[in-house]
């Protein structure tokens, strides 16, 4: 067996350099000089007679040499994780969590989570992103992922974490101002605030005689988060539908009233965690993070 090189460490070395964008983070993750980092990875290629990145002034692009090997990389590290773990070498998760979630759950539901999440394990640095885009967790080297609404089929791992009713709503002086629509038909008279991006449904169902319909209600904002609809909703700018979780604490203050209840056809919004497959391992951090968050997560 050859000894003039550790490969787990050239592995973990370039692992850290794609993930965390450069050689000098990596260096500092790693408590080396970017020297060094780099020429590991290029004792890297060489060893494996390929190159792995193509360096430029502003950023590193992984070849398809170097994307395949990255993804095997993780999955090698993963199962020697793993396997220390199981004889007890690192028995507290530890490491960088990379976590893309949607703006209304990450601020109502997952940062109030985090003070408890981070006492029980010290040793995990959450990296949060709260954006309503579905981001590519490869492409964004992304570990966990939370999203609302039904799960696309996808190569993706998928945890349900929970679910909620959604609710039409109004402000009282919305209602004030427009009248408190009574049934369906009274919608066209009414304005809404919509969601700005197109994989939501255009429109709200609405139950009349035992059957869904779909109801168009027009408004004059269209925004791409659920912050700001339930914002815009309570400073009376129109009907909103939205998640229960979102809006019950302001029905409790009457700060918005629920409308068309008698119609509500009662579906339900489910929230999954969803993160890469690691071939039946993943790290102590995302098994921690995800254990953490079936037990905690409420939505009501």
């Amino acid at each position: 067996m050859r000894q003039d090189s550790n490969r787990f460490g050239d592995m973990e070395a370039f692992v850290r350099v794609v993930d965390l964008g450069g050689f000098s983070p990596a260096a500092r993750d790693l408590g080396l000089t970017p020297s060094a980092v780099s020429k590991l990875i290029s004792r890297l290629e060489a060893r494996l007679g390929s190159r792995l990145i193509n360096r430029s002034t502003r950023k590193l692009l992984l070849t398809p040499e170097g994307e395949l090997f990255f993804e095997r990389s993780v999955r090698l590290l993963a199962d020697l994780d793993d396997t220390e773990r199981s004889i007890g070498a690192h028995r507290t998760p530890r490491g960088r969590l990379r976590v893309s979630v949607n703006v209304p759950v990450g601020r109502r539901i997952l940062l109030p989570l985090v003070p408890h999440f981070l006492a029980l394990y010290p040793e995990v640095e959450l990296d949060i992103s709260m954006t309503d885009l579905v981001v590519d967790l490869y492409e964004q080297r992304t570990d966990v992922a939370l999203r609302s609404g039904p799960m696309k089929s996808s190569g993706l791992m998928a945890r349900k974490l929970g679910e909620t009713r959604l609710d039409i709503v109004a402000s009282p002086a919305y209602l004030a101002r427009y009248s408190t629509p009574r049934t369906p038909g009274d919608l066209v008279h009414h304005r809404s605030v919509g969601f700005g991006y197109s994989r939501m449904m255009d429109g709200w169902p609405l139950v009349i005689d035992g059957r869904t319909d779909i109801f168009t209600v027009p408004g004059p904002v269209k925004v791409g988060d659920g912050d700001s609809v339930h914002r815009l909703c309570l400073d009376g700018l129109g009907l909103a539908r939205l998640a229960r979780y979102m809006t019950a604490e302001d029905v409790a203050q009457g700060r918005l009233v629920p409308v068309l209840e008698a119609y509500n056809p009662g579906d339900i919004e489910e929230l999954h965690a969803v993160y890469l497959g690691q071939g039946g391992h993943m790290p102590g951090r995302i098994r921690a993070f995800l254990d953490f968050l079936g037990e905690h997560v409420r939505m009501g």
